[in-house]
C-alpha cells in the first residue's frame, strides 16, 4: 500500500484538472442529441451498433438512449443486428420489409411477431409456413411462446398447428384448418378431445330438427356410409339422419316447424268414464 503525500498547490492543480475533465464530459453528452443520430440514418437507413458508434463516437448505453428517442427498429432477422427507423421503412400487408435481406417487422422482434401472426391467423400456421412467410428459422421462438402459454397448438394432419392461447379461438382456427384440408368428421378418432367436446356441446344446444339437418350435413361431407359413421359419433339412428340429409338434398325444410307434419307419437284420446 502507497500513500502519496501532495501539497495544498498540488491539490488544488489536480482538482482543477478533474473538473475540466468532469466538464468536458458532460458537455460532450450534452451535446449528442437524437437529431444527431437522425442524420447518419439520411446517409444511411440501415445501419449496426458499430456503424452508430464510429459515427458518432459513444458507448452502446448512451446510443440505446437515444435511439428509443427516435422510435427505431431492430432487425427480426441477422440477431437484430441491424437498426433503422420508422421513416424509412415501407412495411408490406403482412407487416414485414425487406432491404438486402435484412428483415424487419412492424411488431418488433422475431418472437413477437410469430405471436401476432399465430394469434391473428384464420386458421393458425404450421412451423414451415411461418418460416417461409418470414424468411427465417422460427422453431426457437415457437417453443419459448408455448412454454410461455403466449401461443397454443393443436396436431393436424400429424404436425403441429400454432394458433392463439385462448382454447376457443384456437378451436376456431384448428376446425377452419381442418375444413380447407378436407377433413371429415367420421369419429371421433379423427378429432382432438377438446375439438370433439365442443362440437358435441354445440350438438346438445339444438333442437329436434336442428340435429337432424346437421347430421344431414355431416353425412352428405363424409359421402357413402356417411349415415353409419355419423350416427356412431353423435349417437343418432342412421335413418334419422338419412332423413335429415333427404330433407337438405330436396329442399324440404319448414322453418316453423321442428318435427314434419305426422312425425311424433300419435295422440291420445282422453276416455270419460262411463256411469
Amino acid at each position: 500500500m502507497f500513500i502519496v503525500v501532495v501539497d495544498a498547490h498540488d491539490y488544488r492543480r489536480i482538482e482543477h484538472n478533474l473538473c475540466i475533465m468532469f466538464n468536458t464530459v458532460i458537455m460532450k453528452t450534452e451535446q449528442f442529441s437524437a437529431e444527431t443520430l437522425q442524420a447518419v440514418f439520411e446517409e444511411h437507413p440501415v445501419v449496426t451498433m458499430p456503424q452508430l458508434q464510429h459515427a458518432v463516437g459513444c458507448a452502446p448505453g448512451t446510443m440505446y438512449r437515444k435511439l428509443k428517442e427516435l422510435s427505431y427498429l431492430s432487425s427480426y432477422s441477422h440477431a437484430g443486428q441491424y437498426y433503422t427507423l420508422p421513416a424509412y421503412v415501407s412495411f408490406n400487408e403482412q407487416g414485414l420489409w425487406t432491404t438486402r435481406g435484412i428483415r424487419f417487422s412492424r411488431h418488433g422482434t422475431l418472437k413477437d411477431t410469430v405471436e401476432a401472426w399465430c394469434v391473428g391467423a384464420l386458421e393458425g400456421y404450421f412451423e414451415a409456413e411461418l418460416a417461409q412467410g418470414l424468411g427465417v428459422g422460427v422453431r426457437i421462438p415457437l417453443i419459448g411462446l408455448c412454454q410461455e402459454d403466449r401461443i397454443g397448438r393443436d396436431k393436424v394432419s400429424g404436425r403441429y398447428l400454432y394458433g392463439s392461447a385462448e382454447a376457443s379461438v384456437r378451436l376456431r382456427q384448428t376446425l377452419t384448418r381442418r375444413s380447407r384440408e378436407g377433413h371429415a368428421l367420421p369419429g371421433p378418432e379423427v378429432l382432438q378431445h377438446e375439438i370433439k367436446a365442443a362440437i358435441l356441446l354445440f350438438f346438445s344446444l339444438l333442437n329436434e330438427k336442428q340435429r337432424r339437418l346437421y347430421a344431414g350435413v355431416e353425412s352428405l361431407k363424409v359421402g357413402p356410409g356417411g349415415d353409419q359413421a355419423i350416427a356412431q359419433w353423435l349417437g343418432l339412428h342412421p335413418q334419422t339422419i338419412a332423413k335429415g340429409r333427404e330433407e337438405l338434398l330436396a329442399r324440404d325444410i319448414d322453418l316453423d316447424r321442428v318435427r314434419r307434419v305426422g312425425a311424433g307419437r300419435p295422440l291420445l284420446e282422453k276416455k270419460r268414464p262411463t256411469s
